[in-house]
Formats: structure tokens, sequence, C-alpha cells
């Protein structure tokens, strides 16, 4: 793989991160989304190597056999996510800068692969219970799998000092601007 910077956004779910992720997306045209790999079914909506690359638990071993992926966890009971190693290299193919959004474990794993070349940035909640309302108010969660995410939650803000940066999203204005200023001056050094 050849060398380029890699901007990695990590939260839990609910903080804001993907919120942050698609602004900086429309305002810095060198960044570039890359579309994990995961083996959860497709929601509503979602499209297959835009929002994720839907894979079968099969294909999914066959490819971590294979060595293809940068990074990947097993989380929520059973379904896989992870970063393939061919999404990195289209992306800088395209002389553009990998922008990830990812969960915690696999934003670390991402980071300490590409050390220097790497920003990782953590977005934290205001609290546990401001995030647990944010993922009430999406609706795409059961009673079950909403304490999964909080309990989760939980465990990955204990994890915030491990990450260069780190963005309070209590005003989501303010979020926003500050992860463009720390964006531009990493791209800019």
């Amino acid at each position: 793989m050849s060398k380029g910077k890699v901007v990695i956004f990590c939260a839990p779910s609910g903080s804001g991160k993907t919120t942050i992720v698609k602004h900086l997306l429309q305002t810095n045209p060198r960044l570039m989304f890359s579309v994990s790999a995961c083996t959860r079914k497709q929601r509503e909506g979602e499209l297959n190597g835009k929002d994720y690359y839907f894979l079968s638990q099969d294909e999914f071993q066959k490819r971590i056999s294979s060595g293809d992926f940068l990074e990947y966890e097993e989380v929520y009971g059973g379904n896989f996510y992870g970063t393939l190693k061919s999404e990195i290299s289209r992306i800088w193919e395209m002389d553009k800068v990998v922008l990830f959004d990812v969960d915690v474990v696999g934003g670390l794993n991402i980071k300490n692969y590409f050390g220097d070349l790497a920003l990782a940035i953590f977005v934290k909640p205001p609290s546990v219970e401001v995030l647990e309302q944010r993922l009430r108010y999406r609706s795409t969660e059961t009673e079950e799998t909403l304490k999964m995410r909080v309990g989760k939650a939980v465990q990955e803000l204990q994890f915030e000092d491990r990450f260069e940066k780190v963005i309070l999203n209590d005003d989501l204005h303010k979020a926003l601007a500050e992860a463009e200023v720390l964006v531009n001056d990493f791209l800019m050094s």
C-alpha cells in the first residue's frame, strides 16, 4: 500500500461523529469516505458500496483468512465490521485523504497501523444520558440493542485519552467548526 494521510473519527454510537464526517466530506474536497465492510443486515435506504460493503458471514471470514482487512472486529452479537485494504488503495489512487468513521477499537487499530500519517479524533457526547436520548430519537434501536449500545458507549468513553484530539459535541455548530480546523491543520502539516 502506498502511503498517504488518513483521518479517523471515532465515538460511541449517538455522539454525532457521522454528522461531523458528512459535514467534512461536503466542505473539504481532499477527503474521501472509507466505506467499511459489515455482516449486518442492510437497512432500508442503504446502498451496497456507498454506506457499507455488505458481506455474508462466510465471505467476511474468507476475506479475513486472505488478509484482505486492515482491521476488523466482531461487535453487537455476531456482526463483523472491518476496513478492506483495497478501500484504502482505491481512495489513495484518486489522490484523496482517507476519512474513517469507525468504532473506537477499529480507530485505534488504524491509528497504530498508520502512525504519524493518521489523525485520530474522538467525538465525545455531553453525557451518557444525552447519548441515550440521541439513540432513542433515531428510532433505529430496540430496547435490547439500545441497552447494548449504551453499555458499549460507557466502555468506549474510557478510551478518550488514547486519541490526539477530542471534540466535545455539546453544540453541533461549534463541533463542526472545531473538526474543520483540526483536519485542515493536519492536512497542512
